[in-house]
């Protein structure tokens, strides 16, 4: 089925997935009788025999991500049968992307904390009942779950700059766009990167900053101020709340995380690439891509580490060190031989970091 603006689960001709067990479905009928006393999307769709009730039914006994988040919010369900599919997605990670906007007074950040996960719960139900109806393909699936997660992480940075401005620490060129030429360029790695994330994937982030860009009040303390920023940034993005959390967040990817801060200088990044950057680190940087913070600052960044990502010629040392970090992937448990039951599809032989690897180096 293609996905079109008018879109609905009503379109349904079939049910594409079957419950297992029959006791678990009159739990769940018993769940949707319940909630449909306050919805009449609800009730009506356990009053109508059909291949759209047969759907919800399956997705719930099968999927108790699904069906506990029904628990929580019963409207986000009858949101799901009464409204266009892709719209209603697209309206929750605009509303994630603007969540940082002051428009009705101070936005705390426990409040941005809590918006931004009642939109990370609402475009992960839709999407899943979406992708588990075969409206969406794959690559639909994780372009929206990209695309909220590129919003969060935008709005995010956005509030702590705004924030970081009023307090006097950084004088943004303009408070109404706090990104917009501050200097601060948050890059996307990984699946993050590449739009491929899935519902359980952490976010690979990596934070540099611009000092020509000027926007520290006490350029001595640039680093300190952004380092800052970042942690607040982590807590904003996976702190669990009664809300959940947002993305799990990862800055492991920056250069030798053990001894430098959260955030970079873009000078001292650049001569770290130049002089001791890793194969690895060229493999990383293939799907690096600006999400959040100055988008423009991130891209000329990007195009500096060129030379670097992409290498003219290879020499005896990268080779070797590609075979090392072949071996590297052998050793994780699982990878000396095919098997079903235990096996790591992700690290083991034949699994998605060596499919990783093989593309990259080519």
């Amino acid at each position: 089925m293609s996905v079109t603006e008018a879109t609905r689960f009503s379109d349904l001709s079939a049910s594409p997935i079957r419950p297992p067990s029959q006791a678990e479905v009159k739990s769940v009928l018993s769940d949707l009788k319940d909630w449909g006393r306050e919805h009449a999307a609800i009730a009506r769709l356990l009053g109508e025999d059909g291949p759209l009730k047969d759907f919800v039914v399956a997705a719930f006994t099968l999927s108790p991500y699904l069906r506990d988040t029904a628990r929580i919010d019963p409207g986000l369900l009858a949101r799901a049968l009464d409204e266009p599919i892709l719209p209603a997605i697209e309206a929750a990670i605009a509303r994630a992307r603007a969540a940082w906007r002051p428009d009705d007074g101070e936005v705390t950040e426990a409040v941005l904390m809590t918006r931004l996960r009642l939109a990370k719960r609402e475009v992960a139900f839709l999407t899943a009942l979406a992708d588990l109806a075969r409206i969406f393909d794959a690559r639909r699936t994780t372009a929206l779950l990209t695309a909220l997660a590129e919003a969060a992480t935008s709005a995010a940075i956005d509030h702590l700059l705004l924030s970081a401005h009023e307090s006097g620490k950084l004088k943004l060129p303009d408070p109404a766009r706090p990104s917009e030429k501050s200097g601060l360029i948050v890059l996307g790695m990984g699946k993050l990167g590449a739009a491929e994330l899935n519902y359980s994937s952490d976010i690979d982030l990596v934070v540099f900053f611009d000092p020509m860009a000027d926007v520290a009040v006490d350029p001595s303390e640039a680093v300190e101020t952004f380092s800052r920023l970042v942690r607040r940034l982590i807590r904003i993005m996976q702190e669990r709340t009664a809300d959940g959390y947002v993305f799990r967040t990862d800055l492991r990817l920056r250069p030798d995380p053990g001894a430098t801060p959260l955030a970079i200088s873009f000078d001292s990044a650049m001569l770290y690439y130049e002089g001791r950057g890793q194969n690895w680190e060229r493999a990383a940087f293939i799907k690096a891509r600006p999400v959040a913070g100055d988008l423009k600052a991130g891209e000329a960044f990007l195009k500096g580490l060129v030379p670097f990502v992409f290498r003219k010629y290879l020499d005896y040392a990268a080779i070797a060190d590609i075979h090392s970090i072949k071996r590297q992937i052998h050793v994780h448990k699982g990878h000396g031989e095919i098997a079903v039951k235990g096996h790591n599809v992700k690290l083991g032989r034949g699994g998605i970091r060596e499919i990783e690897f093989f593309v990259q180096t080519q």
